[in-house]
């Protein structure tokens, strides 16, 4: 772990909901008494799964992996495993894995979903083995034992909000484009929600598209297919759901030749994506403080596999299609915008001012004060 990861460390906000996360197997043992969670007689020298959905975000491997790996190396004295798998955005490839994880018997699993849905009967399939589950970032479906992640319909609040800040008084000169997530991430549905429920009635919609897996190159093509369709002159916004489909986004709308550029949110506070903001090419980002959830995730998982509560930490209650009241850890975000660079990503060590102005956008940078 770098010194600038350790520096990252937020601390996790504590709720005083009395919620038991002790209840986590359901699978039987022989004598027909509730088999105890794999873990529970094991101590810190504990095996957890980590199964994250995919590699093109950057925030993945560079936050989460190391943040979750850390932050259980110190919860059990440097004597628990990690066993990582990454699913590239293939959800039969992450039923595999799994598999895997069952059979290696991980006394917990960490399962941040490449597709909600289709994870649910590996869900089952590990507490019939007697391994609890944490949701992790986007709530699975299928009997999960606990879930953290931020609260979501708020990411699109703060989205729209500041799509609006930007528009000011020509929101209603023309149109907006929305570019969503993907319709197999049910954050994406939420971040939608969150966003409608400010923009609706404040702007017209013109296009709107769930891009397919996130992919940056999908929402590049459906914003060349909006700005066609509705004329590029009329195009005064775009919601983007992430910093990825925001650079694809913004690549399509220089291509048309818009000068200056429509403003164009996004989130995850991905360095390019700050290093757009810092240019003016794209108005703002959602900062996501990836220790807390990190830390949640991981505090969750250690107290499962030994048998434990994790009371202490639990500040909600969530309801996924399938299973109601998860135990929950929900984190707040913050609005990334210019004025707070320096505030945010560079104060909590996420980036250094270096890693964000390199030559290209020094001089940005120093009109910013950022130095």
């Amino acid at each position: 772990m770098n010194t600038r990861m350790r520096r990252a460390a937020v601390a996790v906000a504590a709720g005083a909901m009395a919620v038991s996360l002790a209840a986590c197997g359901s699978a039987k043992e022989a004598g027909g008494g509730e088999k105890k969670p794999s873990g529970a007689a094991a101590g810190d020298a504990i095996k957890v799964g980590l199964l994250l959905p995919e590699n093109q975000t950057a925030r993945y491997e560079k936050f989460d992996k190391p943040l979750i790996e850390k932050k259980i190396s110190d919860l059990t004295g440097g004597k628990a495993q990690v066993v990582y798998a990454n699913a590239k955005q293939d959800a039969t490839t992450q039923n595999s894995q799994v598999d895997t994880m069952i059979t290696n018997k991980v006394n917990v699993l960490i399962i941040d979903a490449v597709d909600a849905k289709a994870i649910a009967g590996s869900v089952k399939k590990a507490k019939d083995a007697g391994i609890p589950v944490v949701a992790y970032d986007r709530l699975a479906e299928g009997p999960i034992d606990a879930y953290t992640s931020f609260d979501n319909e708020e990411v699109g609040k703060v989205q729209g909000k500041a799509l609006l800040e930007a528009l000011g008084d020509k929101a209603k000169d023309g149109q907006i484009v929305m570019m969503n997530g993907s319709v197999t991430d049910p954050n994406a549905a939420l971040f939608k929600k969150g966003a409608h429920s400010v923009l609706d009635g404040k702007v017209t919609i013109g296009k709107e598209y769930d891009t397919k897996e996130w992919k940056p190159e999908n929402a590049n093509t459906n914003m060349a297919g909006a700005l066609s369709a509705l004329g590029k002159d009329k195009v005064i916004g775009v919601y983007s759901a992430n910093d990825g489909m925001a650079g694809g986004i913004i690549t399509a709308l220089k291509a048309a030749g818009l000068n200056p550029l429509p403003p164009v949110t996004g989130q995850d506070a991905e360095l390019a994506g700050v290093q757009r903001i810092v240019a003016g090419e794209q108005f703002m980002s959602v900062y996501k403080p990836y220790a807390p959830e990190a830390a949640a995730a991981a505090e969750m998982a250690v107290a499962l596999a030994q048998g434990k509560k994790a009371d202490d930490i639990i500040n909600n209650k969530v309801d996924s299609p399938t299973t109601k009241g998860v135990p929950s850890v929900l984190i707040p975000v913050v609005s990334l915008t210019k004025a707070n660079i320096k505030d945010t990503v560079v104060k909590d060590g996420v980036y250094t001012v270096d890693e964000i102005c390199t030559d290209k956008y020094a001089a940005a940078c120093a009109t910013l004060g950022l130095k």
